[in-house]
């Protein structure tokens, strides 16, 4: 068995599985991030915590200083926009496939969003990040995608619409025009993460720039609204469960006649759903990857629960009770076996990009954020009223993750694709049993066997 270090916040036989997959400068990197969670950033999410201001007025307008410690210690580590592969992004990015950072992000995923905060690799600037890298015209690199890469800006991205059923994304209605040398934007958009943060300086917004073309997939684009623009109002910040996710956040925006250059459109006019797509499918994967993550630090934190000599209900201990070991049972299998299937799509990405990793993708995201619900919700009952409260990370760790069942695509848009690309392989089917039918007639020819069917 290998000694790497990840091998024990993660799986021993998983890690010995793909270890041969990995660089050595992606294991180095790994040793690293696994040190500099375990050892930095778990000791600070409480007083990243206790430093968001319950200041109303503060409350939206400071980072915790804990931060930018953190991103001082992993930028000097070279934990930084881990993401970014080189492979799809060879300017800007970093010598790690996929596969190296499925595990990477899993570590990550360990401690919620703070040391994907830390080391540069949080949502939703991760993917408006690649779409800058992918689609972004130099000067839109350098005025955007520098700053963010170098974690001096944070950003948002504007897709989901208030009355509108946004799970279609065809139903966008924020109108995007052309008026002369100006973009001209109107919408009204919410659950936009990350539009709160004071820090927040550009809106990557979704909207109808054509809607009479015949292909529906064409009427959409994407266009660059500077957070402070006039006609830019942020509403309110949108709550989970009472969660407000400051200083980040998840606003309700709207945008009244909001005037951009013409330079800021994205790839160019009525390329929104290609862009999207190349946005949103490393975007799911990475938060399966780190959902993995939540799940097995939830799965630690129950561990050490109900091992703790102080607690026993009816003489025993509760490790002695026959349903907390079957609950532990059940969530070790369910993160080992998602586990291997995010690891297959990351690897299906590295083979054939996003794009031809769809199935492997729509997969992990409908199966891995339920398991994940579960095996918190599980953890969350060893503790009992406790677990459900402010003092242990559970219940947020809950309320993110069912945030997930929506994020990206709705678990029902992803199981309805998968399902009509497993109707697909039908006519195939047939054939192969059409083909073993005669193949058995012969055989009982042959053999003077008479059949009775």
């Amino acid at each position: 068995m290998s000694t790497h270090p990840v091998a024990e916040f993660t799986s021993p036989s998983t890690w010995s599985l793909i270890e041969d997959k990995f660089s050595p400068f992606a294991k180095d990197t790994l040793s690293k991030l696994v040190d500099f969670v375990q050892n930095e950033v778990v000791p600070a999410e409480r007083v990243f915590h206790a430093q968001i201001s319950d200041d109303p007025k503060r409350r939206w307008t400071s980072t915790p200083p804990i931060v930018f410690e953190l991103n001082a210690k992993a930028k000097a580590l070279g934990l930084w926009n881990l993401f970014l592969s080189k492979a799809h992004y060879p300017d800007v990015g970093v010598p790690l496939t996929n596969l190296e950072y499925a595990i990477m992000a899993e570590v990550m995923g360990r401690t919620g969003a703070l040391a994907s905060i830390a080391t540069n690799c949080a949502a939703p600037d991760t993917g408006n990040m690649e779409v800058l890298a992918r689609y972004g015209t130099e000067a839109q690199k350098e005025k955007w995608l520098v700053p963010l890469m170098n974690a001096e800006i944070r950003s948002a991205f504007s897709m989901t619409e208030k009355g509108v059923a946004s799970s279609d994304a065809r139903n966008i209605q924020t109108s995007i025009r052309k008026e002369g040398n100006d973009i001209v934007i109107n919408g009204h958009k919410w659950w936009i993460s990350g539009a709160g943060d004071h820090r927040c300086r550009l809106h990557l917004v979704m909207g109808k720039s054509d809607p009479n073309n015949a292909d529906p997939y064409a009427t959409q684009s994407i266009v660059i609204v500077p957070a402070d623009a006039p006609g830019v109002r942020i509403v309110r910040p949108m709550k989970v469960f009472g969660y407000d996710d400051a200083p980040e956040g998840h606003c309700e925006v709207i945008y009244e006649n909001v005037r951009v250059p013409a330079s800021n459109i994205i790839a160019g006019w009525g390329r929104g759903f290609e862009v999207i797509q190349g946005r949103l499918g490393p975007g799911r994967i990475h938060h399966c990857m780190r959902s993995i993550g939540a799940a097995q630090r939830a799965l630690d934190i129950m561990l050490e629960r109900v091992t703790d000599p102080t607690r026993q209900t009816f003489g025993k201990h509760l490790y002695q009770h026959g349903t907390i070991v079957a609950n532990i049972a059940q969530s070790r299998a369910e993160i080992e076996s998602s586990r291997l299937l995010v690891l297959s799509a990351a690897n299906q990405i590295d083979k054939f990009k996003a794009k031809g990793a769809l199935k492997e993708i729509g997969i992990a995201k409908f199966v891995v954020p339920s398991m994940a619900l579960q095996v918190v919700d599980r953890a969350m009952q060893s503790f009992g009223a406790e677990g459900i409260s402010q003092d242990t990370p559970l219940a947020a760790t809950w309320a993110g993750l069912r945030t997930l069942r929506y994020a990206d695509g709705p678990d029902e848009v992803h199981m309805q694709q998968i399902g009509q690309r497993e109707l697909r392989r039908v006519p195939r089917l047939k054939k192969l049993s059409e083909k073993a039918k005669e193949t058995e007639a012969e055989l009982f020819q042959k053999h003077g066997i008479k059949t009775h069917l």
